[in-house]
């Protein structure tokens, strides 16, 4: 059982119904794992930075993270693209027990715990953020990642490869 307590989440408890990054549904297929994304740059490197305990040592050996606060540079294309979590929570998008949003329910569901409600409505949301890549398919010469940084960070943030 993991006990989770930190900043945002006191008391939460879960179990894995999982091995660690097995199991996933047939329709969610990642690109990146979260430790891949972490070394890379997310979230301007502040995202996680008082619930580590909650994951494996290694996935932060190598993370681009910033303890004081959010730092674009520590995104891998070096700018903003998220929209602060108080958006998030108004648009509906945080969906309880994960208060950090997607990403947070990627950790845990990447870590083997599942509730089936929950990983449907997030997959779903990932399916239907792979258009983002397909207009950089469309708008950007091959190889090319200087173009459209934004929509390229924002994949990676949604475990999608923005270098594709």
């Amino acid at each position: 059982m993991v006990l989770v307590n930190d900043k945002m989440q006191k008391g939460y408890a879960y179990d894995y119904a999982a091995g660690v990054g097995e199991e996933f549904a047939p329709d969610f297929r990642p690109e990146l794992t979260p430790k891949e994304m972490l070394e890379l740059g997310v979230f301007e490197g502040h995202y996680m930075t008082d619930c580590q305990n909650e994951f494996p040592k290694d996935w932060f050996a190598k993370a681009k993270m910033n303890y004081e606060k959010p730092d674009i540079n520590c995104n891998y294309f070096k700018v903003k693209s998220r929209q602060p979590l108080k958006i998030w929570r108004q648009k509906g998008w945080i969906l309880e027990p994960d208060v950090r949003g997607w990403f947070q329910w990627y950790c845990r569901y990447y870590m083997g715990r599942r509730i089936p409600k929950i990983d449907d409505i997030q997959i779903k949301r990932w399916k239907a953020f792979r258009r983002h890549k397909a207009q950089i398919v469309k708008n950007c010469a091959m190889l090319d990642i200087e173009c459209r940084k934004r929509q390229r960070q924002a994949l990676l943030q949604w475990a999608y490869n923005p270098f594709f």
